[in-house]
């Protein structure tokens, strides 16, 4: 019995398996393939790779998006990283009657769509001429609720008398936070920035509505511009979307485990 269970368990695995990986799959042969091809479905590798990248080298600036999308992930995940962990250590190291009740105003922000705030946070934005700037593009999203809330619930765990006895010792709270904190979060970190690079590198809407030129266009901008006019060459717009897709897949693969770990500790 134990052996049966066994064998309709990999088989169970086996087809969620392939059912999860058949997209990727199919998006890497259809940018190998011709856009006819694509079409029609074909489902093995093509030859038409070469042209599919000279094509869409010559005609889209694949290498300024990809400059702009990394400038703009990279910096958004560094500067959200210090303030939402300085935020939620901070919540939850010092005591005050009116922390409870502003951390819930803060989680409050997360019922609220971001579309309803776009046109405010556009007109502010220009009248403050930070549009196609890559201030404009970090500023509304530096500080999330939900990373606030990750990192306060990891700082729990953080023993306080170590803390004490590093006050003691004369350091400050700077050094604390430097020096104690952030080296025992590393996991907590790691799961904190595949989650912030993700969403600013897969970020559109915004970057639709701040980023008015062309030279300040990112990776999933490029991609949707492919799809503008009367005909769109699909085995392209593939291969643009494996393009857009492969440094958010090395992030995650490179801190899959560190990421397991931080989500885990943060739910504890």
């Amino acid at each position: 019995m134990n052996k049966r269970k066994k064998i309709a368990t990999y088989i169970i695995l086996t087809i969620v398996s392939f059912i999860s990986i058949f997209p990727l799959y199919y998006m890497i042969c259809s940018a190998t393939n011709k856009s006819v091809d694509v079409v029609c479905g074909r489902l093995l590798p093509g030859t038409e790779l070469a042209n599919n990248f000279k094509n869409l080298i010559d005609q889209y600036n694949v290498g300024g998006a990809m400059i702009n999308s990394f400038k703009y992930a990279l910096l958004l995940t560094f500067i959200s990283l210090v303030v939402c962990s300085l935020a939620g250590y901070g919540f939850e190291i010092y005591h005050d009657k009116g922390k409870d009740f502003l951390m819930s105003v803060i989680l409050l922000a997360m019922m609220v769509p971001f579309a309803a705030t776009m046109i405010p946070l556009y007109q502010m934005f220009a009248k403050a001429k930070l549009l196609n700037t890559a201030i404009g593009f970090i500023l509304p999203t530096i500080s999330t609720p939900f990373l606030i809330m990750m990192f306060r619930q990891s700082a729990r765990s953080f023993p306080h008398d170590i803390i004490e006895a590093a006050r003691i010792d004369g350091l400050n709270e700077f050094q604390i936070f430097f020096r104690m904190f952030v080296p025992t979060m590393k996991s907590t970190y790691a799961a904190a920035m595949t989650i912030t690079f993700m969403n600013a590198w897969n970020n559109y809407l915004w970057p639709k509505v701040i980023m008015t030129s062309k030279e300040s266009i990112t990776m999933p901008m490029l991609v949707a511009n492919l799809k503008e006019g009367y005909v769109t060459d699909y085995g392209m717009l593939m291969l643009a979307v494996f393009l857009c897709t492969i440094p958010t897949a090395v992030i995650f693969f490179i801190l899959q485990k560190s990421f397991t770990e931080g989500i885990t500790g943060a739910v504890k």
